[in-house]
């Protein structure tokens, strides 16, 4: 199959941007790892490199980590899953 016959490659999430976004928007802001570390106490297991594909589009995320993501990163569940 020919390069120009593969499937564009699409993101797996719709929350990866804004993940990032608001762990910079933060009056300090957090690490990948630091927040890797925060989810832990909202029991998520998602390791550093885990944070940095669903940020990338890389990973899908489920709905609990989702859950957990808002609530670290303190933002609502409508900000972090409006697409765009």
């Amino acid at each position: 199959m020919e390069a120009s016959q593969l499937m564009p490659v699409t993101s797996k999430n719709i929350v990866g941007a804004r993940v990032q976004a608001a762990r910079m928007r933060a009056k300090l802001p957090i690490t990948q790892a630091q927040l890797s570390e925060a989810l832990v106490k909202h029991g998520v297991s998602i390791d550093r490199a885990g944070i940095s594909k669903i940020e990338i589009g890389a990973r899908s995320v489920y709905d609990f980590e989702v859950k957990a993501l808002a609530n670290v990163l303190g933002v609502t569940l409508d900000w972090l899953m409006k697409d765009g």
